[in-house]
């Protein structure tokens, strides 16, 4: 993958993963169903892929907080689909995007990584957009709860915000793809059995239709999207990165609408408008490029003076 031009990468990564939502709903069962099954079927995939990586490239360094993300994961994948269920799926990938905040917070209150200055102003607008897409100000067709759902999405996108930042964390100066994705799969397959079978309850018998289902968004989104922008992100500018990656809610939206006749509102759309615009303005300048080490600048020179400092990345 490296010789293939990385926006690509992300692009192709990101038309994958918005097929996700679609295809939890098609599968028609419980969310903690659908997250376990999306990391256990992926497993026969990843397994040998991480087994060839890890002949070629050593073993995983902080592979616990790979494991550790993949709770963090596994909670996002179960609150996320309950999202689905309650405000739509392409509303529901809108909204998990709020993770855009909580990343940089995280860089701030642990490494002190200042946000950009397009931060401040775009929390705000983040919180309106979000309103807005709940159904605050009148709802569609596109799920039974929006204001609920609207709730389990920002939930998700909290938690999914963990699991970038503890990611990136364990990823710096390695070269690995395969093997984190493996280790974040097998956390969130444990967290999403514990969490969704104590809400919701678990079915490990959902018939064939449904698991022919969940194999398609295990290959999609668990497998393809995450390997393709994991190869891309070191090799991509943050704000790059965050903006090709806005392809996907908007990809979700447009096929919520045309495959499963998903008609959110005029306000909600105006608000999916506003949060896809404040994740761009708060991706933007916050990091600059990474080199091979995985490392930018500004923390290239702290682990120079013996300080130490992490990359508050847009995904």
């Amino acid at each position: 993958m490296q010789r293939i031009d990385p926006r690509l990468l992300v692009i192709a990564g990101a038309a994958f993963i918005s097929v996700s939502a679609i295809l939890f709903r098609q599968s028609g069962v419980s969310s903690g169903t659908a997250a376990f099954f999306r990391c256990a079927l992926a497993l026969p995939v990843l397994v040998p892929l991480a087994r060839w990586e890890r002949r070629r490239a050593g073993p995983r360094r902080r592979a616990g907080i790979d494991v550790l993300a993949g709770l963090l994961l596994g909670g996002d994948l179960v609150l996320w689909g309950a999202s689905i269920d309650g405000v739509g799926a392409g509303i529901a990938t809108v909204l998990v995007n709020v993770q855009v905040v909580v990343v940089p917070l995280l860089a701030f209150a642990v490494f002190g990584e200042r946000p950009s200055r397009a931060f401040a102003p775009a929390v705000p607008a983040l919180l309106v957009g979000v309103a807005l897409a709940g159904g605050l100000a009148g709802h569609g067709t596109g799920g039974t709860d929006p204001v609920l759902g609207s709730l389990f999405g920002v939930g998700a996108g909290l938690t999914y915000g963990g699991y970038l930042f503890l990611t990136r964390l364990a990823g710096r100066g390695q070269e690995h793809r395969a093997q984190p994705v493996l280790l974040s799969t097998l956390g969130a397959g444990a967290a999403s059995l514990a969490i969704g079978g104590s809400w919701q309850g678990f079915d490990l018998a959902p018939g064939w239709s449904a698991l022919g289902w969940l194999a398609a968004l295990a290959m999609t989104g668990q497998v393809c999207g995450w390997v393709l922008i994991g190869a891309a992100l070191p090799r991509l500018a943050a704000d790059v990165a965050g903006t090709l990656l806005l392809l996907q809610p908007v990809l979700a939206v447009a096929l919520g609408a045309v495959i499963l006749g998903e008609r959110p509102g005029p306000a909600q759309l105006a608000g999916c408008g506003l949060v896809v615009a404040a994740v761009w303005l708060a991706g933007r300048g916050s990091v600059s490029p990474r080199d091979e080490s995985g490392m930018g600048p500004r923390a290239r020179g702290d682990a120079r003076t013996g300080g130490h400092a992490d990359r508050a990345e847009v995904p």
